[in-house]
């Protein structure tokens, strides 16, 4: 008994002393000379094209992985001509209220930071361009004039103005230049960003623009922090595969693509009910497509045009003769497509100046004319068909006569017994005779001839059975 006391007693001494031993572990290494600190970890993300909602959650999702693992900085590489206006202010919101900083890096040499790519670089931390790169803002344009287009002109800059003020503001930017980006579509080099004030770095690369961030002061929603990047670990937060391929679709040629491609597989099943494979393929082009422009500033007369070309194509099709509608809706869908990016009531200085190639619509005309005239050239064959039912489906078959004809009489064609009557002389039974004409019920035959004959009937030996 003495002896379990003593052994009780000895295994909470131990216990006791290892437990202080642990508590004051951290104090004693944090407090020797020569300790190891720990490697910043830096995130980089990487956002190209359009600026559209699929870009936006890419953003916010990169933010909020960095803020999870304890990173020390997120590094936005950006190259964009610009995006929706809605999306860009989803992305700034999400960076303003970042528990990380977050330093935009317009990249490589080449890229631009241009309409809502402008906004995005304001609103980081830090703000820093490679060589070779610019940034600025387009100015609202439409394609009509008029008092009510200027107005609402005029409303569209001035919120756009004042949201750039507040960012550069915030982030302690040059407000003059931010709001003569909106006013005056003004664009300038990184060198010329950096000596007004509106960005911070111009760096070669990631290295270089590491090293000249490292001791910066930056405020977040926490407070203020200091940047401790030189030598940080860099990891990539790449783009989810539905992210990346929905980007990849919102590319404006790559919509018209498929805009088109999902119109004609449709109008291909439609007249070839049962194919199948033009209908469904056709479908889900179209619902990319859609999904594409959804993510695009849309001209909407460009639109217009473009369902106008397919009402018309439809009206040939029906229409007795052809040209004039196939004709127009060439001229239609020609138009429709030049026009499909450009607003015809004025876009927000965010948004990007896209098009479609014109040689990607030369091809698509071309091949929508082609599509045209095959399907019609069809409808208009099958227009001029003789009938196929009745007794008028037999003219030009060849018959036995089952009972002579004189000139009345019956013949078998088609293993039926039909009425019939010759012009003429009389014809015997077992005869081969040709159906010239019907009238009504009753069929009008001519002799054959006994070569003409025997070749009929070893071409039909189901005759005469």
């Amino acid at each position: 008994m003495l002896r379990r006391r003593r052994f009780v007693l000895a295994a909470a001494c131990l216990a006791g002393v290892a437990s202080f031993l642990l508590l004051q572990a951290p104090c004693v290494l944090g407090a020797a000379p020569g300790g190891a600190k720990s490697t910043p970890i830096i995130h980089r993300a990487r956002v190209e094209g359009v600026i559209n909602p699929f870009s936006a959650r890419y953003l916010e999702r990169a933010i909020r992985e960095t803020e999870r693992q304890g990173g020390a900085a997120l590094v936005l590489e950006l190259d964009t001509p610009g995006g929706l206006d809605s999306a860009m202010r989803s992305m700034i919101k999400a960076m303003l209220n970042s528990q990380v900083p977050i330093i935009v890096y317009v990249s490589p040499s080449g890229a631009r930071a241009a309409s809502a790519g402008m906004f995005i670089t304001l609103a980081a931390h830090v703000a820093a361009m490679a060589p070779g790169t610019n940034i600025g803002a387009a100015h609202p344009v439409s394609l009509t004039g008029g008092e009510g287009t200027e107005t609402a002109a005029k409303k569209v800059t001035e919120d756009a103005a004042a949201t750039a003020r507040a960012i550069a503001a915030q982030r302690d930017r040059n407000v003059a230049w931010a709001e003569a980006a909106v006013r005056d579509s003004v664009s300038i080099t990184e060198e010329e960003a950096k000596e007004k004030g509106v960005i911070d770095i111009i760096a070669r690369d990631l290295g270089n623009l590491l090293e000249q961030a490292d001791g910066r002061k930056v405020i977040t929603p926490p407070g203020e922090t200091i940047l401790r990047l030189k030598g940080g670990q860099v990891r990539d937060v790449p783009m989810a595969f539905v992210e990346s391929l929905l980007q990849t679709l919102a590319e404006p040629n790559i919509a018209y693509i498929l805009l088109t491609l999902g119109t004609l597989g449709l109008i291909l099943e439609l007249y070839h009910p049962g194919a199948l494979f033009p209908g469904v393929t056709g479908a889900i082009c179209l619902l990319l497509g859609f999904a594409a422009l959804g993510t695009l500033p849309v001209g909407w007369a460009g639109v217009g045009l473009l369902i106008l070309a397919v009402a018309l194509l439809l009206a040939e099709l029906h229409a007795p003769g052809f040209g004039a509608f196939g004709t127009g809706s060439l001229i239609a869908f020609l138009m429709g497509s030049l026009l499909l990016f450009v607003p015809v009531t004025p876009a927000s200085p965010a948004a990007p100046v896209v098009g479609v190639s014109p040689w990607l619509v030369g091809c698509m005309t071309a091949l929508f004319g082609a599509v045209l005239l095959l399907v019609g050239q069809r409808v208009w064959a099958a227009q001029r068909l003789a009938p196929r039912t009745g007794s008028e489906a037999l003219v030009g078959d060849t018959a036995e006569v089952v009972s002579a004809l004189s000139p009345q009489g019956t013949v078998r064609i088609r293993g039926e017994v039909w009425s019939a009557r010759s012009e003429g002389e009389s014809i015997e039974a077992g005869a081969s005779v040709r159906v010239d004409r019907a009238e009504g019920v009753v069929l009008v035959v001519r002799p054959i001839a006994g070569e003409e004959s025997e070749t009929q009937q070893s071409q039909s030996p189901s005759q005469g059975r």
